[in-house]
């Protein structure tokens, strides 16, 4: 069993001791401290909560749901929902916040409560410490029964969501629906295969096969949107001789495609492509985590923009973008974020954007991703002791690398002319994570092996 506590939120696994999982006394304690600090910090007491369709959804709704009654807060109930949909109400409702019930990309034994702030976006590392602590000492008073908390279910905003794509000046409907694209997608059984539909119609799309549609938590595969998850949706582009494939992760805020030919377009060239469409039409800077392909930055800076770089974490590539007036800017994992909409990751406005560039591009899928420059990124890790000083390490790797090009907001990041090498160390275990990336897969993995033989000689001079 395994319970998270960071300052997003809180994540665990069903079942198992109170502590040590996402029990209903772990849910029921931090949904008392998030909704006592909501309160004190707005003086609203109304919160809005959305799930995706995972197994155990129902149950944590119910806690939770139960839990703000109890403290006094009326609850807006989107149910079955996606993170964006969720972002999009909390301010439109006027709420003090918002909770989404997801684990995002894990598998179907996680669930998470993801916190949201008035506007509708990721509470701050501040706030997120703030809550854990309320939650620590709990410190928190529930409401005696005259003053308990109404329920409202709200099924409205599906509509509203997609209603606020389509008004958005670069989504162009007409374009999409001339275009007459066959497109397949793969939902995962939750509920994107709610929206995604509903979007794609509203677009004017009219030939959609559907692939694991059905909301019922039931994930056919590993929910990450990655390359060796999307095995059958590549097979169903090739059968029905789809112009596309589309696929979501389970509460619909990554977004990946496949190409016509069955090939991945990858999951880091989402925000590229989308980028450049937007870029193409409005002046302005880009942003994304230091993890994200260079291709970005190459995009951005042809269209005569700044690329910026954030720390790893949706709050953080929010945060730069405000700094920074970014016009566009997301995370390589298939993350965009549009903040002529909101500021959150959303998959459906990605789609819009995405649909509408390649109805104007007039070319086949593959084709528009053969022109965008072509990097690769590897993964790789490297385990250390428990008492090893990870954070001293990383110095060492600095000072040998101090002549290049290199950023300390987020571990270690170093550049090589177009090549880069970022190194993490894990919150949870003694782990340094290596991501690199090269104009070949061989380079990039090069390089990896590169910073990891490095590693190893410290270590051995350090012995």
């Amino acid at each position: 069993m395994t319970l998270i506590k960071s300052i997003s939120g809180i994540r665990g696994t069903i079942g198992g001791a109170a502590g040590e999982g996402l029990t209903p006394l772990d849910i029921v304690k931090f949904t008392s401290a998030y909704g006592s600090w909501a309160v004190k910090r707005t003086g609203i007491k109304k919160i809005v909560v959305g799930r995706d369709a995972r197994l155990s959804g129902s149950m944590v709704n119910n806690l939770v749901i139960g839990t703000l009654q109890g403290l006094g807060i009326d609850v807006i109930d989107l149910g079955l929902s996606t993170t964006p949909t969720v972002e999009v109400a909390v301010p439109d409702e006027k709420a003090a916040g918002g909770i989404i019930l997801t684990a995002s990309h894990n598998p179907k034994q996680w669930n998470a409560l993801k916190l949201l702030n008035e506007k509708g976006e990721f509470i701050s590392d501040v706030d997120g410490k703030e809550v854990l602590e309320i939650a620590e000492n709990s410190d928190f008073t529930y409401a005696d029964v005259n003053d308990l908390g109404k329920l409202t279910n709200d099924d409205s905003y599906l509509q509203k969501h997609i209603d606020k794509v389509l008004a958005l000046p670069l989504v162009d409907v007409a374009a999409i629906k001339k275009a007459n694209f066959k497109i397949a997608i793969d939902c995962v059984n939750s509920t994107g295969g709610i929206f995604i539909p509903a979007l794609l119609k509203a677009l004017g799309v009219e030939v959609v096969h559907e692939l694991y549609c059905e909301p019922d938590g039931h994930f056919p595969h590993n929910p990450e949107p990655l390359p060796e998850n999307l095995v059958a949706l590549s097979q169903e582009v090739l059968k029905t001789k789809a112009d596309l494939g589309i696929a979501v992760d389970p509460d619909v805020d990554r977004l990946c495609f496949v190409c016509e030919d069955g090939s991945m377009f990858g999951e880091e060239y989402t925000l590229v492509a989308v980028a450049d469409y937007v870029l193409k039409n409005t002046k302005g800077n880009t942003v994304s985590n230091l993890s994200s392909t260079r291709a970005l930055r190459d995009v951005t800076e042809s269209a005569g923009g700044e690329y910026h770089a954030a720390a790893v974490g949706e709050v953080n590539v929010v945060n730069k973008m405000k700094e920074v007036n970014a016009v566009i800017g997301g995370e390589g994992n298939g993350g965009v974020i549009y903040p002529e909409l909101h500021y959150g990751r959303d998959a459906l406005v990605g789609i819009a954007l995405f649909l509408t560039h390649l109805a104007n591009y007039g070319k086949p899928v593959s084709v528009l991703r053969a022109s965008y420059p072509g990097y690769f990124i590897s993964k790789n890790k490297i385990t250390l002791t428990p008492e090893m000083d990870i954070d001293a390490l990383l110095l060492k790797v600095e000072e040998k690398y101090k002549q290049q090009p290199h950023s300390t907001i987020d571990g270690l990041k170093i550049e090589f002319d177009k090549e880069w090498v970022h190194l993490r160390k894990s919150n949870t275990e003694p782990i340094i994570r290596i991501y690199s990336e090269g104009n070949s897969e061989t380079v990039a993995d090069n390089l990896a092996n590169k910073i990891i033989t490095d590693i190893k000689e410290i270590l051995n001079l350090n012995e």
